[in-house]
């Protein structure tokens, strides 16, 4: 699958030598990625390897295998506390020296999954220099609360179909990570082949104040794309919001409108963050 891997459509990619990989595999796992990191980074890939939690015991053999100039960071879930970030980046920090990389040079993307970490997003978001990202994880989460979870058919325009369960830590994650300066990435979608279902809880992940969603098929990046990036006519408006207002401003007038609606801070700010999230800036 790595190998594979070259031919998909997608910048990012995070290997996994957690759920994935059966017990008795984590050693060969382990040298397979490190072995493909070369390769993948040469073709451009950028790479976030997830390793095994703090509470397996592996996270430190995981992490001193992995950690090279070729990635970005890694992806480390359970993670609950702002100690576990604080022991994260001590073996990060050793690894980096072995590998006489800079420390503090690789991220960390941090999976919260647990009712703890919901409680300490925030804290744990703000908490190291490092952390760019945090995931919300779905499938734990819902584990962790002994609750069900409801995906055979994820048509969240219908009520029954919400996963209420899910709404506030969800939500809660991504209003820490806003708070904490950092981007909120939503739970993959496990129900791979549902297009409209992906669609559907992407839309619902954005309406909330995420800024992505993991993928773990390759035909879900499209998909994702298509629900995260701004279009066409939403940065046409966006840039005419910021157009008009900047007019408004040279010629010391208090309030515009376009369109029909007044153009105020909040529109403003809105119309400045559509463009960031295109790669674009004013």
């Amino acid at each position: 699958m790595l190998q594979k891997s070259l031919t998909f459509d997608t910048q990012w990619l995070i290997p996994d030598l957690e759920d994935s990989v059966p017990s008795g595999e984590k050693e060969t796992a382990r040298r397979i990625v490190t072995e493909h990191i070369p390769m993948l980074a040469n073709a451009g890939k950028k790479l976030a390897p997830r390793v095994n939690s703090l509470s397996t015991g592996l996270a430190e053999a995981d992490i001193n295998a992995v950690v090279s100039s070729q990635i970005i960071g890694i992806s480390i879930g359970k993670i609950g506390t702002v100690e576990d970030i604080s022991n994260v980046e001590k073996i990060l920090e050793s690894a980096e020296k072995k590998s006489g990389i800079k420390i503090g040079s690789t991220l960390i993307l941090p999976w919260l999954e647990t009712a703890q970490a919901v409680v300490n997003a925030y804290q744990i978001c703000k908490s190291s220099n490092r952390i760019r990202w945090a995931a919300f994880g779905a499938e734990d989460f819902s584990a962790d609360l002994g609750i069900s979870r409801n995906i055979d058919a994820a048509n969240y325009n219908s009520p029954k179909n919400i996963e209420y369960g899910l709404l506030y830590p969800r939500s809660a994650v991504a209003i820490a990570a806003r708070a904490a300066g950092v981007h909120a990435l939503d739970t993959p979608f496990t129900q791979f082949q549902d297009s409209d279902g992906l669609k559907e809880e992407a839309n619902l992940a954005k309406s909330i104040g995420y800024k992505g969603k993991l993928a773990i098929h390759p035909s879900q990046t499209e998909i994702i794309e298509s629900v995260f990036m701004p279009t066409d006519s939403e940065i046409e408006r966006a840039r005419a919001v910021i157009q008009i207002a900047s007019e408004a401003k040279a010629d010391g007038r208090g309030s515009v409108s376009l369109d029909g609606e007044m153009i105020d801070m909040p529109v403003i700010l809105r119309a400045h963050n559509i463009l960031n999230d295109a790669g674009l800036s004013e």
